[in-house]
């Protein structure tokens, strides 16, 4: 499907998404009933992605002053005349990141290219740049999308993002507004963030503390590198006294990024800004119950009004888990199954 496709088509598309999703509705596994259940189970479970280390091509995309990402490529062997899947991931995560490796897996196995995208400085690259990521810096994945397009000639892009990345791959398809790449078939976020001020008050709640605590936990180590790495870039004064999400970004990314302090950049970078001007095919999977990124943002008109979205929200799931109870022939990590469900029927449409 064009991205500039009129909205009596996308509305067809997305109506027989939901359709086909109301007949294979996610029933949560009953030993994860709730949220947090559900994303600790997901994490622990034991599948054959968490020990697997694909040799997937590197590629190094050069997308800014002194700045390189790196992402790992897995090609059709006629690549030029399959469709891509672009895959981003979450708050810390990486390449390596066991849903992206099995996200990847089943593209690969429906047809589709695939490239796995680290954030800038993730997945063992901070050697790459000097700077470290925030969750909007959509011009890393703008200038990777444009060389897909301009220098590799891919014609049929699909862009899905986790969590933090989801976020970001929404923002991105919100800037782009009417005039999106024509390359850019369908976005997809799975429990995408997008509203960062709503993230970061909910994951003080006391039940999140292993939550924030990891999260800080790996963003002070990956602070400390920098400034091994460059220490007149970054003054770690204060850092240990740091305990939360917002404290570190009020301390440490906003100032690296010229943000007034952790509120302008939580505005500046939240994907909820921009989403009424989407005009691309965009799939939205998040589960109610998600216990560190609020679905509640998501009941914005500019989401629930805008047709080109399709918003499958589900009473439960977690966060990045929905460990299903049915698998009906497919494996019980049922959001990865319906991105690549959406993904080949927006690129059926699309041929």
């Amino acid at each position: 499907m064009d991205s500039n496709a009129p909205p009596d088509k996308v509305r067809s598309l997305l109506a027989h998404t939901s359709k086909l999703f109301a007949a294979r509705p996610f029933t949560p596994h009953p030993i994860f009933k709730n949220g947090h259940a559900q994303t600790l189970g997901a994490f622990a479970w034991p599948r054959k992605y968490r020990f697997q280390s694909p040799l997937d091509e590197e590629r190094i995309f050069d997308v800014g002053t002194d700045v390189k990402v790196l992402g790992r490529c897995r090609w059709q062997l006629d690549r030029l005349e399959r469709p891509t899947m672009v895959i981003w991931h979450g708050i810390e995560g990486s390449t390596e990141s066991t849903y992206m490796i099995a996200m990847a897996d089943k593209a690969f196995k429906a047809g589709f290219n695939v490239i796995r995208m680290n954030l800038r400085t993730c997945g063992g690259t901070e050697h790459l740049t000097k700077s470290i990521y925030h969750g909007g810096l959509t011009e890393d994945l703008r200038e990777a999308v444009r060389q897909l397009i301009e220098d590799d000639h891919l014609t049929q892009l699909f862009l899905v993002g986790f969590s933090l990345g989801g976020n970001m791959v929404l923002k991105l398809a919100g800037e782009y507004a009417y005039n999106p790449p024509k390359e850019v078939v369908a976005i997809c976020a799975v429990s995408p963030s997008v509203d960062l001020t709503a993230s970061a008050e909910l994951i003080l709640k006391r039940s999140n503390w292993i939550y924030n605590r990891d999260f800080v936990y790996r963003l002070k180590k990956r602070l400390r590198d920098k400034h091994k790495r460059f220490p007149k870039l970054y003054d770690i004064t204060g850092l240990e006294s740091v305990r939360t999400l917002r404290e570190f970004d009020n301390q440490f990314t906003a100032r690296a990024h010229g943000f007034a302090d952790a509120e302008d950049y939580y505005y500046k970078a939240s994907s909820i800004r921009v989403a009424d001007q989407i005009r691309i095919p965009t799939l939205i999977i998040h589960a109610q119950d998600d216990p560190f990124i609020p679905f509640e943002p998501l009941l914005d008109p500019v989401f629930t009004k805008n047709p080109y979205i399709l918003l499958i929200d589900t009473e439960r799931g977690g966060h990045v888990a929905f460990v299903s109870d049915k698998p009906n022939g497919e494996d019980r990590f049922w959001s990865e199954n319906r991105v690549v469900e959406f993904c080949t029927l927006a690129q059926r449409l699309a041929d």
